[in-house]
């Protein structure tokens, strides 16, 4: 199109200069120059003529030349459109193809459950009315015994009569002869069979009196044979008490205090009983709690290596050696988890597996006895051909069997029960939970890996000098002993002393007044007195104590 009107130009233009030089011959007079002019302007024309028909051919045909190429462009966007419509039709349809042979493969294990739910329901019915018909026979029957039953009600309620009547007639009789009224037959006959019935148990009585003597003194032989084969040298004293070693005697002074006052601010803040006295070089630690006991023994140590040794300062490094036993302790758990290959234990059930350490039953240490029944468990468990996961299960409950032994909680429970509430609380798996509280029988094994579990602690417990009966008994009195006078408010801290024959309790000063100290003394010695066996006397000791404390500026 600017083509065409390039061309209209300059043909205008040409016209133009023709109609000026036409002009200018005419006003000049020359009519030969006008006739040139004429001409040249003629050629003028016909050559913008020739240019614009030329421009406009080209501008033809370089429209047709974009036409053309605006068409092929439309085409291969429109074959592409094609194309990009045929690939996403093809993905789509193998999309549905796929979902269409799951769907069919989901339907068919539908199908499947359907036809084995049904199958069930069928063998389930079966046995309904296998037991049904079993019932209405044992019913026949019961019906049938019943039938009988009465009929021999019937008659021995005849015979009874019978017997009545003729008793009573025998009665009369008897009493015509006797010159006795009945009433007075009857107490004679009683007073004469009660002696007898008393003679005859008196005898019976002496003669089980001494045949229990002698099997009793039999028994007891046995039994102390039998305990001396069985114990373990290593356990003797190790639940006891601990010896403290001396450079000189000289220490034992200082240990001591002024008036007792250190012996006194150590016992209090550790809780064990420390005996000094002629030994030479030596301090006994004595404790039922070996936790007690070894802080004691550790805080003593670190006294004695520094010199400074006053109530302020045992205080101090008491605080600081619990605390420190407290890290060893996690870090004892941890140890012994990664030597099982037990892994995912909850933290809280990683310090109380360490606190097992420092924990004994019947003589034998907790911590090699739960590790001894855990190795146990995995034997059993692969020689009973259970998977590899039901293997770690076994040991991991044997790990754990006895944790509510060392529980910080008080509570009502038994160890088996609490340890096993313990273990649903920091996320166990039921299996482990059912084996912890099953294995002394007080729920019902719900899994293989509880009768394993209970199979495994009777024999890491019955294998000869593994435990003691009386040091556990010893242990219980005294717990119970300070658990007793803990009950009490007010009270703060109880120590069983010297062998459970001195309770110490330490009270709170803000709750209990110095008017009620004495009361709370009686009070918690009735108790014991009315709630707990021992040999001798226990004496208990209530001690208060407030201190003010202000600071110069």
């Amino acid at each position: 199109m600017n083509t065409i009107l390039l061309a209209g130009g300059l043909a205008v233009v040409g016209l133009v200069i023709g109609y000026l030089l036409a002009t200018l011959f005419v006003k000049g007079g020359k009519k030969r120059l006008l006739e040139e002019s004429n001409k040249q302007a003629d050629l003028a024309v016909q050559e913008a003529r020739l240019t614009a028909k030329r421009l406009v051919d080209e501008a033809q045909t370089k429209a047709e030349k974009i036409e053309a190429q605006s068409e092929a462009k439309n085409e291969a966007i429109k074959n592409r459109k094609i194309q990009e419509a045929k690939e996403k039709y093809g993905k789509l349809k193998a999309q549905f193809e796929t979902e269409k042979a799951e769907h069919k493969i989901e339907l068919k294990d539908r199908e499947v459950d359907v036809v084995n739910k049904e199958n069930e329901l069928k063998s389930k019915i079966d046995s309904i009315n296998s037991k049904a018909e079993s019932l209405e026979v044992k019913e026949s029957e019961v019906k049938a015994i019943k039938d009988n039953l009465e009929k021999q009600i019937k008659v021995v309620s005849k015979r009874k009569e019978e017997l009545d009547q003729s008793t009573e007639k025998i009665i009369k009789e008897l009493e015509t002869i006797a010159r006795l009224t009945e009433a007075q037959a009857r107490e004679q006959l009683i007073d004469a069979i009660r002696a007898k019935a008393e003679s005859q148990a008196m005898a019976v009585e002496k003669e089980a009196v001494a045949m229990a003597k002698s099997n009793a003194a039999r028994e007891a032989k046995k039994i102390v044979i039998q305990t001396i084969q069985r114990m373990c040298a290593e356990y003797t004293i190790e639940n006891t008490v601990s010896v403290f070693n001396l450079e000189s005697d000289d220490i034992k002074g200082q240990i001591i205090g002024r008036e007792g006052r250190n012996i006194r601010a150590l016992e209090a803040a550790t809780g064990a009983e420390i005996v000094v006295d002629d030994t030479p070089e030596a301090i006994v630690i004595s404790s039922f709690d070996p936790i007690r006991r070894e802080i004691c023994r550790i805080a003593l140590k670190r006294l004695v290596a520094d010199g400074r040794i006053h109530p302020a300062r045992i205080e101090e490094v008491v605080a600081k050696v619990k605390k420190q036993m407290d890290e060893q302790i996690i870090e004892i758990g941890e140890r012994t988890v990664i030597d099982l290959d037990v892994h995912g234990l909850n933290p809280y059930l990683v310090k109380m597996v360490g606190r097992m350490r420092f924990r004994s039953s019947y003589g034998q240490n907790l911590l090699k006895h739960s590790i001894e029944t855990a190795q146990l468990c995995a034997v059993m468990a692969a020689e009973l051909g259970l998977n590899p996961k039901q293997v770690k299960v076994a040991k991991r409950a044997g790990l754990l069997h006895d944790i509510g032994k060392v529980s910080e909680e008080e509570s009502e429970l038994s160890h088996a029960i609490l340890g096993m509430q313990i273990c649903e609380k920091h996320g166990e798996q039921p299996d482990v939970c059912n084996a912890v509280g099953a294995h002394h029988d007080e729920i019902e094994m719900t899994n293989i890996i509880s009768p394993v579990v209970q199979a495994c602690d009777a024999i890491s417990g019955a294998r000869p000098g593994a435990r003691r009966e009386i040091l556990e008994s010893y242990l219980k009195r005294i717990g119970d002993l300070e658990d007793l006078a803990m009950g009490f408010e007010g009270v703060q801290k109880a120590y069983a002393l010297q062998a459970g024959r001195e309770l110490r309790v330490i009270v709170e000063s803000e709750k209990v007044s110095d008017e009620n100290v004495d009361d709370l003394s009686f009070m918690i010695s009735q108790k014991i007195q009315n709630e707990m066996q021992y040999p001798g006397q226990v004496k208990v000791t209530v001690i208060r104590e407030k201190r003010a404390i202000a600071y110069a500026r």
